[in-house]
């Protein structure tokens, strides 16, 4: 071995020169004290001896975020794989020779002896090849690994610098450990040392304070008593090290500490003047300037930046802030970044301290770039904050945005905007505005009132209202006070809206699908509310099909919802779940906040689950029906709601609390449109009938007044148990006679005239009339019609055996309770099925595997919609509603 020393020639020498002749600094080789009030994170300090048993060490973040602490603490605990050998760089020591003479003179400091051949740079501005060659050559012969600790590197960006580090640490493993620590990432391959794995690194992500470790640090200033403000502090300042412990100063300091950790502004605190002296004041002229306009941001765009610059290197600049970790941070792989939250308060508090006035004129113009790229809430807050309400009301209506404030993702935000909006504006385009945010509310009176004003501002001599405006007008009409009065007046009232689209530009009409979606919407609504169930289902299928893009998921997820409820009315029971369920799953979307849902769906399924005589499913489904946004809020919703409860009460058996139910649902709903007041009008008579009392049920009727088939069929009905036959045959006969009967209607009818043929002792007539009955309402499994219908369907049943049999779907539900039917020779547990087709069979198959359509599809070489066909066939021939029932009750069956 040849004979060593330290390159100085002294261990521990302390006037050293470098190669301009100026003395090498001692301080510099330091390891920095430990704050007293040092907060231990062992999670990095077992990091930090994780890294140095590799090459590379990488600790960056930005300043005040503990790098140096944290590196500090760690070389103070002795568990480094050999001697730590501390530099600290700064901007003088960029030039690489004098950079390489304080990496040797702080090698012999820390007494890590090289050979005296190792020698020293000739020149402050150069470190030859042969120079750095010898000093890997002689750290790779240490007998035990060094660990040199190189802080401040960001002070040194010189590419010569970067690239011997690198080729010595190439050279010098594994002797030598690299831990680097540095604001911004070094000019090193970083790429080429990831891909070998041979780098660990700690980023500003991984030095920010946890809630955990943000409470010990209050509990180190004295402040256990205020640990619950751990939570807002972490949140106001991201974790960030430097951030807390001037906080936390702050709080001894202050009156009310709890106070203080929830309110603390930035103007405030001892944080600005870190963060204006540490981090804006390092940055040029040009930086400072874009930093501080583009503060009045939540999310910073290059272009936007530039909008608000007037120039056009925002890209450059962002990029640069966001490597060297000045508190600016990138938002996943876009080309969008964020502002850590309490620097950007302290550049707004700058901003409005130097160029006051200033910030108003950039929120408006933020809020015109926001608006065209597609971001109407961001825009629309810009402006608000900025008190420019006139801009934002004007934006909604002239571009027809309206509609965005009732559908779409960005619906509850805006409207959440717009309630903190002065309420004495003045002009039209206000108007409209509050009247579309009390329609999204569901408080129609105060809508109604919004929009006379506007018709008003809009009547005024000299005044000129847009196109636009006059749609939007007569578009929240229509939602805002749906025509209850039936007859041609519903479509005569959606009539001005369709007409006054005509002139608005087709370009800004296909932008905005919602419009028109909206407006078909609002038609069938209209139809629904006057009593024309046929013609609203019709006109909730139109709708939705004008329901396109994710704008119009919101009106897609309530058009479904309502069909659904329609369907289920009418007797389509397999379509009304299956548009139900399809409601629930749009439900979910990103595009339909919770607050837009609503409980349509649920009610319909619990209309479904009631028809089939699944009186659990049933009330679980109310349940969510009841607790939904819109319950409370929505007539047809709440009236439904309420005949729904009152029906299962009446299964149950509690006649009295049907009553109750359908007085409840009178009571909150208010004052009602037809369809909903018809049926509650039908729920109090049959909870009458119930009673016993048929007198009180056609009294119900007569005040409801004409209400359609549904209204004549429940007259017929009481007049029936009133002992009136005649006068019931004579309201069923025109109902017979109409040829789109739904087909709840149909079963009734002919179950109400096969319990007249039995009271006329005409059994030949009952049988047939029964067997109508049975062969409609099986498809649909539709079991309540004959349950309600009382015993005298299970003695005709008793009658025809074959006809029992070949019906046993009545009694196939497990559990039986009171309210179903049993048949002689029939257990209620049997299942007599038609035969399943192979293909049915395969696609049963399929799904007991857990499969999904889409899977079982492309099995099988089918389109989806052919899979749920051949599904919705299996359902019915094994009178379940559901796939996992269906493999359940195939395999009892030995089907599959």
């Amino acid at each position: 071995m040849p004979k060593t020393a330290p390159v100085s020639g002294r261990v521990g020498a302390a006037a050293h020169l470098g190669p301009g002749g100026d003395p090498l600094l001692a301080a510099k080789f330091s390891v920095p004290e430990v704050p007293r009030a040092f907060i231990r994170r062992q999670r990095l300090l077992d990091r930090l001896t994780e890294g140095t048993a590799g090459p590379l060490t990488l600790i960056t973040g930005p300043a005040g975020a503990g790098k140096t602490t944290l590196a500090a603490a760690w070389a103070r605990q002795r568990t480094a794989p050999g001697p730590v050998v501390w530099l600290t760089a700064e901007y003088d020591d960029r030039a690489p020779g004098v950079f390489w003479a304080y990496v040797l003179e702080a090698l012999g400091h820390h007494e890590v002896v090289l050979p005296e051949a190792v020698g020293q740079p000739r020149s402050a501005d150069v470190a030859d090849h042969s120079l750095l060659a010898r000093i890997a050559s002689a750290l790779a012969h240490l007998r035990r690994p060094v660990v040199l600790v190189i802080d401040g590197l960001e002070q040194v960006p010189v590419r010569a610098v970067a690239s011997g580090l690198d080729f010595v640490l190439n050279h010098a493993e594994p002797q030598l450990r690299l831990v680097l620590i540095s604001r911004v990432d070094p000019l090193l391959p970083l790429h080429r040392y990831r891909a070998d794995g041979r780098i660990h690194e700690i980023r500003s992500a991984d030095l920010a304070f946890t809630r955990q470790e943000t409470a010990r640090l209050l509990r180190g200033h004295g402040l256990a008593r205020y640990e619950e403000s751990a939570d807002a502090l972490v949140a106001r300042t991201g974790g960030w090290a430097a951030g807390l412990r001037l906080c936390a100063l702050e709080m001894q300091r202050a009156d009310n500490p709890a106070g203080f950790a929830r309110t603390f502004a930035a103007s405030q605190s001892a944080v600005a003047d870190y963060l204006l002296t540490e981090v804006f004041a390092a940055q040029s002229a040009a930086t400072q300037d874009l930093l501080m306009r583009s503060s009045i941001l939540d999310r910073v765009h290059p272009d936007l930046a530039n909008a608000l610059t007037g120039r056009e290197d925002a890209e450059w600049i962002l990029a640069e802030l966001t490597r060297a970790h000045v508190f600016v941070e990138p938002i996943d792989a876009t080309p969008w970044c964020r502002f850590q939250p309490l620097f950007a308060e302290v550049l707004r508090m700058h901003l409005r301290h130097h160029r006051p006035g200033l910030e108003a004129c950039l929120r408006r113009r933020a809020a015109s770039w926001l608006a065209d790229s597609g971001r109407l809430a961001e825009a629309v807050e810009q402006a608000a904050t900025a008190g420019d309400w006139e801009w934002a009301c004007t934006r909604m209506v002239h571009r027809l945005e309206i509609g965005r404030l009732l559908t779409g993702p960005e619906a509850h935000r805006l409207e959440r905007i717009f309630s903190g909006m002065p309420g004495d504006l003045a002009g039209a385009e206000p108007a409209l505005v509050t009247g579309a945010c009390a329609l999204a509310q569901h408080d129609t009176a105060r809508s109604r009132a919004r929009l006379d004003r506007a018709e008003e501002e809009m009547h005024q001599p000299g005044a000129r209202p847009s196109p636009e405006a006059r749609l939007a007008l007569s578009l929240l009409r229509l939602l805002a006070a749906p025509d209850a009065q039936g007859g041609d007046s519903v479509s005569r009232s959606a009539q001005p809206t369709r007409e006054l689209a005509e002139p608005v530009p087709r370009p800004l009409a296909e932008a905005h699908p919602e419009i028109e979606g909206l407006r078909r919407y609002g038609l069938a609504c209209a139809l629904e509310g006057a009593g024309r169930p046929d013609a609203a289902r019709r006109a909730f299928t139109y709708a939705l099909a004008g329901c396109t893009g994710e704008v119009t998921q919101a009106l897609r997820h309530h058009c479904l919802g309502r069909l659904a409820l329609m369907e289920s009315q009418h007797g389509a029971l397999s379509q009304a779940e299956e548009h139900a369920r399809l409601a629930l799953e749009v439900a979910g979307h990103r595009s339909v906040p919770p607050t837009r849902r609503s409980g349509m769906g649920h009610l319909a399924l619990a209309a479904v689950a009631f028809e089939r005589g699944e009186l659990p499913d049933a009330g679980h489904h109310l349940d969510l029906a009841a607790a939904s946004p819109d319950a409370g809020h929505d007539p047809v919703l709440d009236a439904d709601i309420a005949v729904t409860r009152s029906r299962l009460d009446l299964a149950h058996g509690h006649w009295q609390a049907a009553l109750m139910a359908v007085e409840a649902g009178r009571t909150h709903a208010g004052p009602l449109a037809a369809w909903p007041a018809q049926r509650l009008a039908l729920a109090c008579s049959a909870a009458h009938l119930a009673r016993g009392d048929p007198a009180s049920a056609i009294a119900v009727l007569n005040e409801a007044g004409p209400g359609g088939s549904a209204h004549t069929l429940a007259l017929a009905q009481a007049r029936l148990a009133a002992g009136d036959l005649a006068g019931a045959l004579g309201l069923l006969a025109p109902l017979d006679r109409r040829q789109d009967a739904g087909i709840a209607e149909f079963v009734r009818i002919r179950l109400l005239q096969a319990r007249a043929a039995t009271l006329t002792r005409d059994t030949r007539r009952a049988h047939g009339l029964l067997r109508d009955a049975l062969a409609a309402a099986h498809p649909e499994r539709m079991r309540r019609p004959f349950t309600e219908a009382g015993p005298w369907v299970r003695h005709l049943l008793e009658q025809l055996p074959d006809l029992a049999t070949e019906h046993a779907w009545l009694t196939a539900r497990p559990g039986v309770g009171k309210d179903t039917l049993r048949t002689d020779g029939c257990p209620p547990d049997f299942v007599i099925v038609e035969r399943l087709t192979d293909r049915e069979r395969e696609v049963l198959r399929h799904g007991a595997e857990m499969m999904s359509t889409q899977e079982i599809a492309e099995a099988m070489y089918l389109s989806a919609n052919t899979v749920k066909t051949h599904l919705r066939s299996v359902y019915r021939k094994l009178a379940v509603s559901r796939r996992s029932d269906a493999v359940r009750r195939a395999r009892e069956l030995r089907l599959i």
